[in-house]
């Protein structure tokens, strides 16, 4: 088994997504502790974004092929996603690779891996909460992964910028949670 580990922000210490995604990949391997791990950090070893050029190399995608499970670690920027995970995102989402158009519609090829995403948002964008229409991260992400038929799981940190106590409280919340996914 092999799982990788994609880590996408650009906070370094200060970041919530690293320290919960690394948990649940400590999880991971405890469980199971002969299973290699490819790690990739978007931010010290970033992708240029994408090109006709760049898209000729296919490493990102058999990295991503030759996984079992995938951890990612992704803050939310601007209401979305980080450019550096898109950036990665875009090499896995290969027609003819991870899924393909039928005349039914667009089949997933991706299914049987695991994907667990570790959020971290600033705010609160919970369905009812005053800014959910402006979530874009998870909602993005579940639509992507579902696009080539896998359903991610996530552990999420909220309210990071509300206050330091708030922060606290649900870091602790989310580094307990990777218990539960690591089962």
């Amino acid at each position: 088994m092999t799982i990788l580990h994609i880590d996408s922000s650009i906070s370094g210490e200060n970041s919530a997504s690293r320290p919960i995604s690394q948990s649940i990949v400590d999880r991971l391997r405890q469980s199971s502790p002969a299973d290699a791990l490819v790690t990739r950090d978007l931010v010290s070893d970033p992708l240029p974004h994408l090109t006709l050029d760049a898209f000729a190399d296919t490493s990102v995608l058999d990295e991503f092929l030759a996984s079992d499970t995938v951890v990612i670690g992704a803050p939310m920027y601007n209401f979305t996603l980080p450019t550096q995970l898109k950036a990665w995102l875009d090499r896995i989402l290969v027609a003819g690779q991870t899924f393909r158009y039928t005349e039914d519609g667009p089949e997933g090829l991706a299914g049987g891996k695991r994907v667990v995403i570790a959020l971290a948002r600033g705010g609160f964008y919970d369905q009812g909460s005053p800014a959910s229409a402006l979530e874009h991260l998870e909602s993005y992400l579940r639509g992507v992964f579902n696009f080539i038929g896998i359903e991610p799981e996530f552990v999420a940190a909220d309210g990071l910028a509300v206050s330091p106590e708030q922060r606290d409280t649900s870091i602790k919340q989310a580094l307990g949670e990777t218990i539960r996914l690591a089962a």
